[in-house]
């Protein structure tokens, strides 16, 4: 099985969960002389083997992904890097956006307000580290599909 095949497993699984919590908990009240419309207990059972089936699944992913190695770099270690990169880029779109509303007073003509940071430099540079992580992201997305998961 591929590393992607596994990883969409695993989307499949996380959602699968979140269905079967739901459907629990659609059924674990019932009026008094009456019958729930599913059965908690084999809804349960099957919510235990998905978890189970889970647990695998994440264990042979991350295992997978310390062994492989791209351009010398564990796939463990690009992911950090990918994840690094979208939060610093959601920081700085943040960042740019407040210094962005920079033309208001407070009160008339008594205070004004101006940005304190280049914007021009800032979003160049977000635009540097989105470019960045597409790239990485494509070397990623590749690799899912090149390599087989770890047994």
């Amino acid at each position: 099985m591929k590393l992607a095949e596994c990883l969409q497993e695993r989307a499949d699984l996380n959602r699968r969960i979140a269905q079967l919590k739901k459907r629990l908990s659609n059924n674990v009240l019932v009026q008094d002389g009456e019958k729930t419309l599913e059965d908690p207990a084999k809804l349960k059972k099957e919510l235990d083997g998905d978890i189970l089936r889970l647990q695998e699944l994440i264990t042979k992913i991350n295992l997978s992904n310390a062994a492989i190695e791209i351009e010398g770099e564990s796939l463990t270690s690009l992911l950090a890097r990918r994840d690094m990169l979208v939060l610093k880029i959601a920081s700085y779109r943040d960042i740019v956006n407040e210094a962005s509303e920079m033309n208001y007073r407070a009160r008339g003509s008594e205070i004004k307000i101006k940005a304190a940071i280049d914007v021009a430099a800032w979003q160049k540079e977000i635009d540097k580290y989105a470019k960045e992580l597409r790239l990485l992201d494509n070397k990623i997305q590749a690799a899912n599909w090149y390599f087989d998961l770890i047994e």
